[in-house]
């Protein structure tokens, strides 16, 4: 395996991209979909079932982390992929989106956010430096800046500081992350839904020469076309020879569109959120067991499906576990949607390949379309 941190570019079709990123710790294939493991749990799922369902990278939160059992404690117990048992990449978020949208009581300066435990209401500094140290000390192989997120819609004074200052942000986090061989530093594009000043962040960003870009702020209350339009705009100020995140997203949908237009990671805790209540994502669309009309119904939820949670459970017995709220519901469904999500990314990965991006996606949605079989 390579001691060095490389991404390839190995086919396209269209703006869409099928690469490869190589670290010590595994190989990525992009488009890929990061599993979120916020606190060092995929919930619901082993660590063995996740790596089974083709996933090549998790994601691990730094703010959550920090505040349990603590950065220090976990790098005294081998760091996070021992910690969890997860041998292969991680990346960890900088925590920037939590101290937002969890904390209520918080004060962002130049130094950086100082903020509240959402846990205990215990009191937290968190700078770009401290960022970058407690995701040294996670020991993950791909870290993000810390950077301000501002939720849509907001005005274009205010999203323009949090962008500058998430620019400033970036350029202290890659002074402090330094050079780790084999590990990596994202800078996070940031502008709203401005055009100009997401044109702005991602070429600012660019100069820096950092190893991987994301794209944050998006999929935070906007329409889809929006999201998709600021993407148009943003991807290609972005080195085509640099990995491009889309941080936290999202639907099936979201992730077939972004790839049309260049993106190569996806996070999102959509999968494992609904599988905790009730909803499975399948090659019809979603279904939600909760419905009255699963419960008599002996057919599966996909009998096509390599994933045994889709294939060998009947519809009636799923049913009857979420009603219930038993735990296995919850273990089954989410089962079933990573799976899903994972054959997803395979698909767009085998299409690009293929030469054949577009057919494929008409299929995909044609499916969706069809939606679930009828009622017995």
């Amino acid at each position: 395996m390579s001691t060095e941190f490389t991404f390839k570019v190995l086919a396209t079709d269209g703006k869409a991209r099928r690469g490869e990123i190589t670290m010590p710790r595994g190989t990525i294939r992009t488009p890929a979909f990061m599993p979120v493991g916020t606190g060092g749990t995929v919930k619901t799922m082993y660590m063995d079932q996740v790596r089974d369902l083709g996933a090549d990278i998790i994601l691990g939160n730094t703010y959550h982390l920090m505040l349990r059992p603590g950065a220090e404690r976990v790098a005294k117990l081998g760091g996070l992929h021992e910690f969890a048992r997860w041998p292969h990449p991680i990346l960890t978020d900088s925590g920037g989106f939590q101290v937002m949208s969890l904390s209520k009581l918080r004060k962002i300066t130049e130094k950086g956010v100082t903020f509240r435990s959402h846990i205990d209401g215990a009191p937290y500094e968190m700078s770009p430096e401290r960022s970058i140290e407690i995701q040294g000390l996670l020991d993950s192989d791909i870290q993000m800046q810390l950077d301000e997120c501002t939720a849509l819609p907001a005005k274009e004074p205010e999203i323009e500081r949090a962008m500058e200052l998430s620019l400033r942000w970036a350029e202290r986090c890659k002074t402090a992350f330094g050079d780790q061989p084999g590990k990596a530093m994202f800078g996070i594009v940031q502008g709203g839904d401005n055009p100009r000043l997401r044109e702005r962040s991602a070429q600012s960003l660019s100069s820096l020469g950092l190893k991987g870009y994301a794209v944050g702020g998006l999929a935070v209350g906007e329409p889809q076309d929006v999201m998709l339009d600021m993407l148009d705009i943003t991807c290609p100020e972005l080195p085509a020879d640099k990995p491009r995140y889309l941080m936290g997203v999202g639907t099936p949908d979201d992730i077939v569109k972004s790839v049309a237009r260049g993106i190569d990671m996806f996070d999102c805790v959509m999968p494992t959120r609904a599988g905790r209540h009730g909803l499975a994502y399948t090659r019809r669309g979603k279904v939600n067991l909760r419905n009255a009309r699963h419960a008599d119904d002996h057919r599966p939820l996909d009998e096509e499906s390599d994933c045994p949670a889709a294939r060998d459970y009947s519809r009636a017995y799923l049913h009857h576990l979420v009603r219930s709220q038993e735990a296995l519901g919850a273990m089954l469904l989410t089962w079933n949607n990573l799976s899903y999500y994972q054959s997803l990314m395979q698909g767009l990965r085998n299409a690009i390949e293929q030469g054949r991006f577009a057919e494929h996606v008409a299929e995909v949605s044609e499916g969706w379309a069809r939606g679930d079989i009828s009622a017995l």
